[in-house]
């Protein structure tokens, strides 16, 4: 039996390669469009390869703009971000968003150069910084649906750039990740200076480790004592600094920390934000819900309906409250997100309901029952609904 069991395995192993191969890029495709191409750069007189992830729902929602995280070490740093960034958005914890990955390979340090006077990029480094921001990024705005909100990242001598680009009054990113940053001359007092002046919405995030490089270490370590010195509310800045961790092995911890204190807002609503932010409140829940989502929308340039989870949430609060006024508000936010589903006409429902005006709920229960299903709100429900008020109001 032997030799047939391993003529066996020696005809079908191929087939089988084959099969999970095809299984694997369908797999792969159905997730992300990753698309590697080359830009020529009028500015670095040279050609450059580009990487561009694309979101799942990208092709699908033709409508939708997608916030775009810019790596620098995209050569390395693409398959980590983007790995954490399809974790969180499976999740629905983080929103899908473009990648787009800057290869540089041996030109890192060239790309980087400074003058180690003045502090700003030089020669090379000057030319680089204007491709990213007159090239690249324009680049991608024009071939693809962006939002206004960027986020760039770098890791050590790329980390520290990125930081040129708040240098500018109106900076050109509303997000910076520095992973283990190599700080220019000067950085970590202009960084700082440059806060105070901010007048838009900022997210930064700067990471170090016990087991990082002591040169880059010592003046991030200064960098961050300087900007909590500051304080201007629209800077949203993290610091981690990672145990047992080297200059490294920091990436991997950094990124998603990073992502979730960047994209914070997006979050559905979760138990800690529901005890200690809706059940506290007294009354606007319905404002609290479209403040949350206006927030999203100005801040990280994401536009969507509220999410089902939400509405739940912030009803069941309404309803532990006995806040059922509230309810009317609250339908009035589904019937403008979802103006063809029953969710706003149910809820006008149980205001009537709770406020023993059973008519008026079972007319609106049977206008809901003309309207499309959502969630787990059915023409079912709200039949038995309708039968149910018939009931109390012949009780009544």
């Amino acid at each position: 039996m032997l030799p047939y069991l391993f003529l066996l395995i020696e005809v079908t192993l191929p087939i089988m390669k084959k099969i999970y191969l095809l299984v694997l890029l369908f797999s792969f495709s159905a997730f992300a469009q990753k698309t590697v191409f080359e830009i020529n750069s009028l500015k670095l007189k040279e050609k450059r390869t580009i990487s561009v992830v694309l979101p799942p729902s990208y092709e699908k929602n033709t409508d939708r703009k997608y916030p775009v995280i810019y790596l620098l070490d995209g050569d390395y740093l693409l398959d980590p971000f983007q790995g954490a960034l399809t974790y969180g958005a499976y999740w629905d914890d983080l929103p899908e968003v473009i990648i787009v990955g800057i290869y540089q390979g041996n030109n890192r340090y060239d790309d980087c150069t400074v003058d180690g006077i003045q502090g700003v990029p030089f020669e090379k480094g000057a030319q680089f910084f204007e491709f990213i921001g007159t090239e690249v990024v324009s680049y991608i705005d024009q071939k693809y649906r962006t939002s206004s909100f960027r986020i760039i990242a770098g890791h050590d001598i790329t980390a520290g750039f990125i930081n040129f680009y708040l240098y500018k009054e109106n900076p050109l990113f509303n997000g910076f990740i520095a992973l283990s940053p190599e700080l220019a001359p000067k950085m970590e007092m202009r960084i700082p200076e440059q806060f105070t002046k901010i007048k838009t919405p900022i997210f930064y995030y700067q990471s170090s480790a016990d087991g990082d490089i002591k040169d880059i270490r010592e003046p991030v370590e200064k960098l961050d004592q300087n900007i909590k010195l500051t304080s201007n509310k629209l800077v949203n800045y993290k610091y981690n600094y990672f145990k047992n961790a080297t200059h490294y092995s920091l990436v991997l911890y950094s990124i998603p920390n990073a992502l979730y204190q960047i994209f914070e807002a997006y979050k559905p609503i979760n138990s800690a934000e529901f005890n200690t932010k809706i059940m506290t409140l007294e009354s606007g829940y319905a404002d609290y819900l479209t403040s949350k989502y206006s927030f999203m929308a100005t801040s990280l340039g994401i536009k969507m309906p509220v999410r089902m989870n939400d509405f739940k949430a912030v009803e069941t609060a309404i309803m532990k409250k006995e806040a059922y006024d509230e309810l009317e508000p609250l339908a009035v936010v589904a019937n403008t997100d979802y103006p063809t589903a029953m969710l706003g006409e149910y809820l006008m429902g149980v205001m009537y309901e709770k406020r023993g005006d059973y008519k008026r709920a079972g007319k609106r229960y049977q206008v809901a029952s003309q309207l499309d299903p959502i969630d787990n709100l059915d023409k079912d429900l709200m039949y038995e609904k309708m039968e149910e008020m018939k009931i109390l109001s012949d009780k009544k």
